[in-house]
């Protein structure tokens, strides 16, 4: 079992455990449950840019920010809750206008690729922008993030689980042999 699997791999080889587990029909439904549950969590995961990259600082967790109209926290906390409530509160409106904004070509593009691969993009996306566009600290590990900081983080993080949820949805289809989107059945699936 996956969950009981070699402490030490890194998520991206545990994605591609529990996608097994998952996928296999051999997998006793207890642990498929199990299975299905880190691969929800680990998917979205992956694409949180300061999971995939650090800066001596525990992946944005030792830099304390602060912007116009948001409360005091860390990089990461920014990151992880600050910019996607920022989208908005309510989660099915947030999936709704997500979703619409992916086209055809996104699904195609974004279903290809590892989680490796989606590890590396991510890296990209904090090495160019989570870290790349920081202003200069106001004071040692203090910065202040501009609104246009703010803006960009925001369409990235936007982006991020757009691609989260096309590849998580390519993952599940192949697992369970259908194709879903948005709750329907896709055309030829």
């Amino acid at each position: 079992m996956a969950a009981n699997g070699p402490a030490l791999d890194c998520v991206v080889d545990k994605i591609d455990e529990f996608a097994a587990e998952l996928t296999s029909p051999a997998t006793d439904p207890t642990e498929r449950i199990t299975a299905l549950k880190y691969l929800l969590h680990f998917v979205g995961d992956l694409h949180q840019p300061l999971h995939a990259a650090d800066d001596e600082d525990r992946g944005g967790n030792d830099k304390h920010v602060t912007a116009s109209g948001l409360r005091s926290a860390t990089l990461h906390a920014y990151w992880d809750t600050e910019f996607v409530e920022l989208m908005g509160r309510d989660p099915k409106r947030v999936a709704s206008l997500l979703s619409s904004h992916i086209s055809d070509e996104d699904v195609r593009t974004w279903s290809r690729g590892s989680p490796e691969d989606w590890a590396m993009e991510s890296f990209e996306v904090a090495k160019s922008d989570a870290y790349g566009q920081l202003p200069a600290p106001a004071e040692r590990n203090h910065y202040r993030l501009t609104d246009d900081y703010v803006a960009m983080a925001v369409r990235d993080v936007a982006v991020q689980l757009s691609r989260a949820g096309v590849r998580l949805a390519s993952m599940l289809n192949k697992a369970f042999g259908g194709c879903v989107q948005g709750g329907a059945r896709c055309a030829g699936g």
